[in-house]
């Protein structure tokens, strides 16, 4: 709008002349007149026409009235679609999708073409990282090609994308039919610096020039660029907007809410709190915000330990039995890792643990593609502990062992690398730490390469930002790692090392693939299939009778006919080797020996369960159980101390392991077990600080065996074990 329009308008509403119209309103909000926006809506919110009482309303920011005031006016006009649309649209910017996306159904079901209720619905599904967002937006530019909200957010959904070319070009359209399409500039400006440094400053733009030319305190627009680097997991760049968009307009709530969560994202927890309590004392009282500030209240009883290069942050509850085995692997795969990728990091690892999963979820809300287990934020490790999730429902130590790989090669590439193979690289990692590490072929990893599904390594990325089908994170994780086992069997792992360095020097994909390997990135791609089709090809073609062997052969164990399931078990075992979540062929083959009493047969298929990685705590305890009777101690050590990598939430298990390692006088190994019994706080006080005072003394460390001795006294007097030993350690 010209300044003289804008002139207009305002003396509109100063001389009381024809009523100022909700397109007056928000031009002038548009333009960044303020007061006189304040004005306008103040004007419709006096009219006796619900629907522009609501909208005025709205404006002014009394959201409760608003919602009241759209409910008369759809009672009032129950066929309109538009209303629909426009209530939508309130319960949408007030937290509300759900009941947003009913009521933009309902429009759509008066009218078809409503290009705006398809807008809506564009919104709630963008918020979700639904593929269907895209098409949804097309669908309202198809509907309205003059919609400049539609091409706006077009341009923004092709960005997240990484189709940058497409996103310049729904930007320009909406220029195109309007010069002030604000969030359009802001898409320009946000295409730009993406491709520079942002650390120290913000680089000039043209585009925000132009933006703030329009309107000089849209801090809107840095917030729009700020998303982009977030997305791109760019947390101190993205930070740094969202401060820039704060200076511009510091009512912006939604960008003090941002800056907060990704200020809390690099461990800055007391800005974090200050920027998300503002948000929260001003309305802004979304689910992001809200459990944000919970989130951190939890984090202040934490206890945090430092030990070597890790900070480990853990529930008080639970530090004392999980702190020696975090920073056992945490320090190790530093050590690994600085070893491999040749970098070394400038400042310590914070691990957060949180035994609440919700908590945890906290950590990953607004972020797509991300584990579901851990999450790296630069040099800030956030992730699920044991006690977290059901007793061999995933394996902390490789999770953490994954992590510690994003913490390098994101900071050694300045966080540029893409996702793709950030993820590909840690997840092979996983896989070669150590036996059973790391994850196997799944069932949906199956369907995917039956289906064709699987993406070329130039258009990865897709797979975890915008799935297109439910499993397709995972299967990305899987294709990825794949990719990268690949490359380091078909050239070698310093060349999958290798690749690390021009990632961060803003080299892209097909680029990086040409440049360290030496191929064509299509070329890439049908190597690496067949190879995959190779090495999968007894699953992929044997799954299905694989399955029906299963379900056959669990029929035949609950009709006790032992010698038949274990002839079916044999046939299929080989069809899927890699299996071996919940009643795997291995585990019920090793039901049917032991029902034969042929203990050797059902070690062995117990030692293949746990070789490929079965996480079961029931079973790998059975199998260290029957090692023993085999005279195995040393391998009933193994399978033990799998648990703990698993599952250490276990008495039974240190008890076992800790003895085991007492009788092996592996002192330093049982005084540890000993240790995490006790800080499970057993029943059995007396004998847990006997046995540790045994492991003490056999560690020659008499005075603090002494002590244990006599904490072992004092829970029972009478205890013939512990006043036997006490007198050894006095004499």
């Amino acid at each position: 709008m010209t300044p003289l329009r804008l002139l207009a308008a305002a003396l509109c509403l100063a001389a009381a002349a024809p009523a100022a119209t909700l397109d007056d309103c928000r031009t002038l909000r548009r333009h960044g007149r303020l007061a006189g926006a304040r004005e306008c809506f103040a004007g419709l919110a006096s009219s006796s026409e619900p629907s522009l009482a609501a909208e005025g309303e709205w404006g002014l920011e009394r959201y409760q009235q608003a919602n009241d005031l759209f409910r008369a006016a759809v009672a009032r006009h129950p066929g309109s679609a538009e209303l629909r649309v426009r209530w939508g649209r309130l319960l949408l910017d007030r937290f509300n999708p759900s009941d947003a996306s009913a009521l933009f159904e309902e429009a759509l079901q008066r009218d078809p073409n409503n290009a705006d209720a398809c807008v809506g619905l564009a919104l709630v599904a963008a918020a979700a990282f639904d593929p269907h967002a895209v098409e949804l937006a097309r669908k309202a530019v198809s509907l309205d090609p003059k919609l400049v909200e539609a091409r706006e957010l077009l341009a923004s959904l092709l960005l997240e994308d990484g189709d940058s070319a497409g996103a310049a070009q729904a930007a320009d359209q909406a220029l195109a039919i309007s010069p002030d399409a604000l969030d359009a500039l802001a898409v320009h400006a946000s295409i730009d610096w993406l491709k520079a440094d942002l650390l120290n400053s913000i680089p000039p733009s043209p585009w925000i020039d132009r933006l703030l030319g329009i309107n000089s305190v849209y801090g809107q627009g840095y917030a729009v660029a700020a998303h982009f680097f977030v997305l791109n997991r760019r947390y101190a760049e993205g930070i740094r907007l969202y401060e820039k968009a704060i200076a511009l307009d510091p009512r912006l709530w939604s960008a003090h809410s941002q800056l907060g969560i990704n200020l809390m994202r690099i461990g800055r927890d007391e800005e974090a709190r200050a920027q998300l309590e503002l948000s929260y004392t001003n309305g802004l009282r979304d689910n992001e915000t809200v459990n944000s500030l919970r989130l951190l209240d939890s984090l202040k009883s934490f206890v945090t330990a430092q030990d070597g290069g890790a900070s480990l942050v853990l529930d008080p509850k639970e530090s004392d039995l999980l702190r020696p085995y975090f920073a056992l692997i945490a320090n190790r795969a530093m050590r690994a890792y600085e070893a491999k990728y040749g970098f070394k990091l400038n400042s310590s690892v914070r691990v957060e643990v949180y035994p609440n999963h919700e908590d945890f979820a906290v950590r990953t809300t607004g972020m797509p593609g991300l584990g579901a287990l851990g999450v790296t934020f630069g040099t800030v490790v956030a992730m699920d502990s044991p006690s977290g999730r059901p007793p061999g429902q995933f394996h902390w130590a490789s999770t953490l062992w994954h992590e510690m790989s994003h913490v390098y090669v994101l900071t050694e590439t300045h966080h540029l690398v893409p996702r793709w193979f950030t993820e590909g690289l840690a997840v092979y990692e996983e896989s070669i730490a150590s036996p059973g590490w790391g994850d196997r072929l799944a069932p949906d990893d199956i369907a995917a390469i039956r289906g064709k599904k699987l993406l070329p390594v130039a258009e990865l990325d897709r797979g975890f930002l915008r799935p297109e089908y439910p499993a397709q994170v995972a299967v990305s994780y899987f294709e990825a790692g794949q990719i990268c086992e690949f490359i380091a069997t078909r050239w070698s792992y310093s060349k999958l090392v290798a690749m690390i360095p021009p990632f961060g020097q803003r080299m892209a994909t097909p680029d990086v693939i040409r440049t360290v390997l030496g191929i064509e990135p299509a070329e890439f791609d049908r190597r690496f299939l067949s190879w995959l089709s190779e090495r999968t090809a007894a699953p992929v073609a044997h799954f299905d009778d694989w399955k029906k062997g299963v379900r056959e052969m669990a029929a035949l164990l609950a009709a006790h006919s032992y010698d038949a399931a274990i002839a079916r078990g044999l046939a299929i075992r080989d069809f899927y080797s890699d299996y071996v979540e919940t009643d795997s062929v291995y585990e019920m083959l090793a039901t049917a020996y032991l029902a034969k009493a042929d203990k050797p047969a059902a070690i062995a298929q117990l030692e293949a369960y746990a070789r490929i990685g079965g996480r079961s705590p029931a079973t790998l305890k059975q199998l260290a159980t029957l090692e023993e009777e085999a005279g195995h101690p040393e391998k009933a050590i193994d399978a033990l101390d799998r648990l703990n990598y698993i599952y250490p939430e276990d008495e039974d298990l240190h008890r076992r392991l800790g003895s085991l390692y007492l009788a092996r006088a592996d002192s330093p190994s049982a005084i540890r077990e000993f240790q995490a019994l006790l800080a499970l706080h057993p029943l059995d006080q007396a004998g847990s600080h006997y046995e540790l005072a045994r492991a003490l003394q056999q560690a020659h460390r008499s005075s603090e065996a002494r002590d244990q001795v006599l904490l072992a006294l004092e829970a029972a007097p009478d205890f013939k074990p512990a006043q036997k030993l006490l007198l050894e350690l006095t004499h």
